[in-house]
């Protein structure tokens, strides 16, 4: 059974999301040219920086894929344990910046709830991607394969911290079953 977020949950999702203090002095901007085309599919959260939503998920995941308006995102983590039902958001998602297409916007609960995400860096040739909200309170490392190899995580934590973000601080958890 999928456990979904009701509308209360969403407004309470929103207070712990915009209320958190910022990771960094100052946001990171994007600054890369994203191909758009390389984020479809299924991405593997392998670390974020805490926030209430996500406390205690493992096994995170998101599936991007395209829809007549932009993207259709439907996001999955287990609360607890890998065997514990997968609770679900589902949003639309739409390029902001289509100069880069490093800025999305992203609705959920039918656009009741809507946040700003950036990719700050897309290394496809490593499978791996880092998305911030722009406040810098949220970043998250996500892969395209459940774990990422050393040499790709060293080089994605490497960038982290040249973002700002304090890596001591990241979550990682367990990676989602195939």
């Amino acid at each position: 059974m999928t456990k979904r977020l009701t509308l209360p949950a969403a407004a309470v999702a929103a207070a712990f999301l915009f209320a958190a203090a910022p990771a960094v002095a100052a946001a990171p901007q994007p600054t890369q040219k994203i191909d758009i085309g390389k984020v479809m599919g299924r991405w593997y959260e392998v670390a974020r920086l805490p926030n209430k939503i996500q406390k205690g998920c493992q096994g995170g995941t998101s599936d991007w894929t395209k829809s007549a308006e932009g993207f259709s995102v439907v996001q999955i983590c287990h609360k607890g344990a890998l065997t514990a039902p997968p609770t679900e958001w589902k949003a639309k998602a739409r390029v902001l910046d289509a100069s880069t297409n490093a800025k999305i916007r992203m609705s959920f609960f039918g656009g009741v709830l809507n946040q700003e995400y950036w990719v700050l860096e897309h290394r496809p040739s490593e499978g791996w991607l880092i998305l911030a909200t722009p406040g810098g309170n949220s970043v998250w490392l996500m892969s395209q394969r459940p774990t990422l190899g050393a040499q790709a995580k060293a080089s994605a934590m490497a960038r982290l911290r040249q973002y700002g973000y304090d890596v001591g601080r990241l979550e990682f958890p367990l990676p989602a079953r195939n």
